[in-house]
């Protein structure tokens, strides 16, 4: 009851800030004292939001690792919520981060591939509001710490998507550290200076970086925290860790020596260099008596990529990044908000990460709710029963995907090509004006049932013709109302064995 009472007290604090109450001071700012405590709440609660790049679901101890260690990331979920159903929009990065940013399936307005480099030029589109927005203009100081990916130039540039402050790398990836500086360890050939377009942007200024990025990030992030503490903050720390190119210092390396096996090493300390960031986020967090008022937020943009050697886990699940399988859109999510939220909590109904953007407008005393985008604040509290989502959907050109609260469907295009036919860097060449739509050898239809099946091993779609036909029926609507133009064609693309079948994955 004392915790129910601190919210309710927390968000009218907020909606007074939102609606410009009387009784503000000069930053407006509203005090509102906690009955239960001698606590004083002087602004509403921050949202920290850290999210990892390429990071397995299985790759965390908190979720089944028994290779990697991640004692910070564990502490937030011991003292939070941990979602065993959570999901993001699409299985690579940049359009997963579409959806994420503004709260709507990014086919509703036409990012729906990797850009593959053509984000220099264009971007997601400027029609769209993004959770930074929302936030900026409940009076939250926004910043944004690492990867953005959804476009270079000056309407596309995080400043002009919501955030006051941006540090970062605006591609979708970046070395680590010069490699041969003593105690890294690289995978592979990676170039020793950061080409300009990914080099590292203060607004868009570019500055050098020579200590290792995911400190760097850190460092930056714990700053932004120390800057704004007087007032509600929205801090976005977006890690290029532990995507390719795999490196790690010899501070994370240390603590996995024992590991052979080189990409699994690397990759381990990487994920090390996250954990650690995380704890240097509560520590300050703590420092500035903020903890407890802060809502902290733990995912990764897709699951882990099965191209770095097996480096990496999406068990218990099948597939990886580029996929539609769970491994390659089941992601972790934690949340943590002590004075809001319950503590080792597990919620286990579908939820994507699209419901982010109404879940911080909510907690700002705002009411963006898109299409698409639910606030999961009633559910994890109790006030609301039942699914937040009857339908969770996915789509990458022709292929496409759908669950409920049991079944999914998934049908990919399948290919005559080989693996003869890939290019070195294990892609197909794909057509000028990129890959069609059209299923001209037809499609595998899959449907799995994820109540008794997670790990998708049987496809059950021959026993229950009439599921898929309603599933199928559901998506087609869905579908009805996305964009039809698509800002950039599908370029990626690649091939996988699945039952026996070869399909092709267009991202």
């Amino acid at each position: 009851m004392m915790r129910i009472t601190r919210i309710v007290l927390l968000l009218i604090a907020t909606m007074l800030v939102a609606c410009g109450a009387p009784g503000e001071d000069a930053e407006g700012v509203v005090e509102v004292a906690a009955v239960e405590s001698a606590t004083v709440v002087t602004h509403p609660p921050n949202i920290v939001f850290i999210f990892a790049d390429d990071l397995g679901i299985g790759d965390t101890s908190v979720y089944g690792s028994e290779i990697i260690n991640t004692p910070n990331i564990d502490a937030l979920a011991a003292t939070g919520i941990r979602f065993t159903n959570a999901y993001v929009s699409h299985p690579v990065c940049s359009p997963s981060r579409a959806g994420l940013l503004t709260g709507r399936y990014q086919q509703r307005h036409g990012w729906e591939f990797n850009p593959a480099g053509r984000d220099v030029d264009a971007g997601m589109s400027i029609d769209e509001r993004t959770f930074a927005d929302e936030m900026k203009a409940a009076g939250y100081a926004t910043g944004m710490i690492g990867k953005w990916h959804l476009g270079y130039q000056g309407p596309y540039h995080p400043l002009s998507r919501g955030f006051d402050e941006y540090f970062g790398v605006l591609a979708g990836g970046s070395i680590f550290i010069d490699p041969t500086v003593p105690g890294v360890e690289s995978m592979g050939q990676v170039p020793s200076t950061r080409p300009p377009r990914v080099g590292i942007l203060r607004g868009h200024e570019p500055v050098v970086v020579e200590d290792y990025l995911t400190d760097v990030f850190t460092d930056e992030a714990v700053a932004f925290i120390d800057r704004h503490q007087h007032q509600p903050f929205l801090l976005y720390l977006s890690h290029t860790a532990p995507h390719t190119p795999l490196q790690a210092t010899a501070k994370y390396l240390d603590r996995y020596r024992h590991i052979e096996d080189e990409a699994t090493r690397i990759y381990a300390a990487m994920v090390a260099s996250v954990d650690d960031s995380v704890g240097a986020i509560v520590a300050k967090l703590e420092e500035i008596d903020q903890r407890d008022n802060t809502l902290i937020v733990f995912s990764s943009d897709n699951g882990c990529a099965g191209y770095i050697r097996g480096a990496c886990s999406n068990a218990p699940f099948a597939g990886f990044k580029r996929y539609h399988q769970e491994g390659g859109i089941r992601v972790p999510l934690i949340m943590n908000w002590l004075d809001g939220l319950p503590g080792d909590a597990i919620y286990e109904q579908p939820v994507i990460s699209l419901d982010l953007l109404a879940t911080f407008s909510a907690l700002a005393g705002r009411s963006a709710v898109t299409e698409d985008s639910v606030n999961l604040l009633p559910y994890l509290l109790g006030d609301q029963s039942g699914a937040p989502h009857e339908y969770l959907y996915w789509r990458a050109g022709p292929t496409i995907a759908i669950r409920d609260a049991r079944w999914k469907l998934i049908r990919y295009n399948k290919s005559p090509l080989t693996v003869d036919d890939l290019r070195a860097d294990g892609r197909l060449e794909p057509p000028e004006d990129g890959w069609s739509n059209d299923s001209p050898y037809g499609q595998l239809t899959l449907l799995y049932d994820l109540e008794h099946d997670p790990g998708e091993t049987e496809n059950l779609a021959a026993e229950h013709p009439g599921i898929v036909k309603r599933l199928e029926s559901t998506h087609a609507l869905w579908a009805k109302g996305l964009s039809e133009t698509q800002i950039l064609p599908g370029l990626r693309s690649t091939l996988a064995d699945i039952h026996g079948q070869t399909v092709q994955l267009i991202f």
